[in-house]
């Protein structure tokens, strides 16, 4: 209990002090009123190739041509002159991108994968805060080669340093695929690009005179170079929508949507261990129709996604649950407005929870439907989803999910969330898990937000305390980020629609991270000095189960290679002996008792837009009484825009009394584009623990909105199995088309 007092003093006194130094000195001194651009409605349309210059459709648009720097020299002009031109028809927004440059041979073009990774290529995107809410909107981007990149943003995509750790990617969903079209274009004046949005692919109110947020941001790689059309703080991006600019003269008529999207799929799968060879076809169907432009109704029949890639592979060396995120296409749109809670460590909902066992197992998911959407200021979601039985273990389940929020002003809102899985077999009334949480943030000033949430499950037959709650601060301007957050989670708390890390524990965090851009030292571009702490304590007893200090500073240079230093000074408590390592002939015990031990970090990164990039993050140091050597090795080949490929390990050489191992994961990825289509995909991954070597293969030939053909090969190969050798293999083809039924 004196611990607890003790860190519950330190949050409110770092809390108020960062509050009272920081949210009341914020300066718009670099946020000058946002840019506003008057659009026309044009019964011309562009004819999409990707030249702007001399289309007729465009003669009556007006040229944004400021761009602003956040990067590498933030607040002047952009170094090369970008313009923007708008216009809308009665179904659907043109915007006509001229990226001027002096020197086009020097273009970095990277990939044509869809949703690719932006950073490491010259790029374009838009950003469309299509209720003006401040919070919420939706990307769309390319690059030279056209790449298709598009992404929902919820709650300006806001997420903190913590969760970022953790691989989670918050408010922010690059897997909301939607229908629309860009093409591009290369000369010697740069490069080009049009893009044609339906507004049936968008939400939006209804009436007449819409304003919606709207932002433009290039990137010019070779420069490192980030220049916005609205003005913004170099510590906030694209998603920042409180700070874009306006889009003024909509007038648009509610469009009519229903869009039918049937699949077929046929698979053969042999496994050896049983001497079997199985044949099946099936089918299914998902559905989306408008209600109205701002409520969407998608629902699903006999749902199939063995078109999504497999997880990557994880060795556990801790104590606690792994965390896979969630692939599957339904579940991930709008999956932004569901997610209440702390990401990867505490989640109120895990969509992924639904349709796979505990244990791994797929489950069969006979149908459901999600309906989202806005009224005036109020959000709703509510998601309904029911499987079937596997065997005797596992039993059919209704699953069922309630989500409103409320937008207030600057940043600010508060939410409800409920949750609950019922077993609708016979007998089975027992059989249920419900959750009910409140969560809310508060905007103060420019830069600083406070945010909090609670919850409780009710599970039959259990008993005790079954909430959780945190509460805390993060303040994120030019120079600072400081966080301060404090977390509670009961021993009871059984949220099994949920993900939870570890339960039963008292949380402190906090971080101090600072942001300096030196005039000329080094080829330095930025420094980034920061230190943070966190602690976890078991909320009974007090044992203090871990402790950790974080030194570091990140060295960014202006040639694009990073380097990171730091330092840990961990203490681990364990409460009863877990088993670290065991592979079937090997077993290492890690003995109940307190383990204190410092370690060394180092994460070096070559620039990512060069051809051949590698990136290590490695630890050494002190580890459960013994120590641990650490290395995160990847290399990648950009053989052209078309081809990349890509091997990486997950290293650990481990020294503990109770004996030795190592564990290493080796991956190796490729990926061809024959066009922007039209591609094949390769993961092989080898587990040296559980001695299995996996393939996934995967050709793609699609149409709007990641529809069309899918072929999947998958294999494995056990070393530890009965019978050593290939266990399984399977080859899956599946096909489905988008109708669009009112178009």
């Amino acid at each position: 209990m004196k611990h607890f007092r003790i860190q519950i003093l330190l949050l409110i006194i770092i809390s108020a002090q960062s509050l009272f130094s920081f949210s009341f000195q914020e300066s718009d001194k670099n946020n000058p009123t946002p840019p506003s651009v008057l659009i026309s409605k044009e019964i011309l349309t562009p004819k999409l190739d990707g030249l702007v210059f001399d289309d007729p459709a465009y003669f009556n648009s007006k040229v944004l041509n400021q761009f602003w720097q956040t990067t590498p020299n933030e607040g002047t002009s952009s170094s090369e002159n970008t313009e923007v031109r708008l216009l809308y028809t009665e179904d659907t927004l043109y915007v006509g991108v001229i990226c001027f440059d002096r020197e086009p041979e020097k273009i970095i073009a990277s990939e044509k994968k869809r949703d690719g990774i932006l950073d490491e290529t010259d790029a374009f995107q838009i950003i469309l805060d299509t209720f003006n809410d401040k919070q919420n909107g939706f990307i769309f981007g390319t690059n030279p080669v056209g790449l298709e990149y598009d992404a929902q943003v919820t709650n300006e995509g806001e997420i903190s340093a913590v969760a970022r750790r953790s691989g989670s990617t918050g408010g922010f969903n690059l897997n909301w695929d939607a229908s629309w079209i860009v093409k591009t274009s290369i000369g010697n004046y740069g490069w080009s690009a049009e893009f044609a949005i339906p507004f049936k692919t968008l939400r939006y109110t209804s009436g007449k005179n819409q304003e919606w947020g709207l932002n433009f941001q290039r990137n010019i790689r070779r420069h490192k170079e980030i220049s916005y059309w609205s003005k913004l703080p170099r510590q906030f991006n694209l998603n920042r929508v409180s700070l874009a600019g306006t889009l003024h003269g909509l007038e648009i008529k509610t469009p009519q949507n229903l869009k039918l999207i049937p699949y077929a799929l046929g698979k053969s799968q042999s496994t050896i261990s049983q001497s079997s060879k199985k044949n099946n076809a099936d089918g299914g169907i998902d559905l989306k129709y408008s209600i109205t432009p701002s409520i969407t109704l998608d629902a699903t029949y006999n749902t199939d996604f063995a078109q999504v890639e497999v997880d990557e592979q994880q060795v556990n060396l801790d104590r606690f649950d792994l965390f896979f995120p969630e692939k599957r296409p339904f579940f991930l749109e709008n999956a932004g407005f569901f997610d209440v809670g702390s990401p990867g460590e505490v989640e109120f909902f895990f969509s992924r929870r639904i349709g796979i066992a505990s244990s791994g197992t797929a489950v069969p998911i006979l149908g459901g439907g999600r309906l989202t959407g806005k009224i005036g200021t109020t959000n709703f979601g509510l998601l309904n989803m029911q499987t079937s039985s596997v065997g005797e273990s596992i039993s059919d389940n209704n699953f069922s999910v309630i989500r409103v929020s409320e937008n207030l002003p600057n940043r600010s809102n508060i939410g409800f969330l409920a949750v609950n899985r019922q077993a609708t077999g016979n007998s089975e009334e027992d059989n249920f898990n419900r959750l009910i949480a409140v969560d809310g943030k508060l905007g103060i000033g420019l830069n600083t937000q406070l945010s909090a949430y609670a919850g409780k499950t009710i599970s039959p037959n259990i008993s005790g305390d079954q909430h959780a709650f945190r509460v805390g601060m993060m303040h994120n301007s030019e120079e600072w980020m400081l966080e301060n957050f404090y977390t509670e989670v009961a021993h009871a708390f059984n949220p099994e629609v949920g993900f939870l890390k570890r339960n039963g524990y008292r949380k402190f965090e906090t971080l101090i991270y600072h942001r300096y851009r030196p005039e000329n030292f080094f080829s330095l571009h930025e420094l980034r000095p920061h230190i943070a702490y966190r602690t976890f304590w078991d909320m009974r007893t007090g044992f203090l189960e871990t402790a950790l200090l974080h030194i570091d500073n990140h060295w960014e240079f202006k040639n694009g290679h990073e380097v990171h230093t730091g330092t840990n000074i961990i203490r681990e408590g364990v409460e009863s002996q877990y088993t670290i390592y065991d592979d079937g002939n090997k077993k290492v015990v890690v003995p109940a008792g307190s383990y204190s031990h410092a370690e060394a970090m180092l994460v070096l990164m070559t620039n990512q837009g060069l051809p051949i990039s590698f990136n290590i993050m490695s630890n050494i140091g002190g580890y459960f009484g013994g120590s641990r050597i650490s290395a995160n090795p990847s290399l990648r080949y950009r053989a052209s825009e078309n081809l990349t490929l890509a091997v990486s390990s997950s290293y650990n050489k481990v020294k503990l009394p109770g004996g030795n191992f190592t564990t290493n994961i080796l991956r190796g990825r490729m990926q061809y584009y024959f066009t922007r289509h039209m591609f094949v995909q390769g993961l092989l991954q080898y587990n040296n623990v559980t001695k299995e070597f996996s393939t996934n293969a995967r050709f793609g030939w699609l149409d709007f909105a990641n529809t069309g053909l899918y072929v999947v090969f998958n294999e494995l190969y056990d070393e530890n199995a009965i019978v050593p050798g290939r266990q399984n293999r399977s080859v899956i083809i599946k096909y489905s088309y988008l109708f669009d039924v009112l178009k």
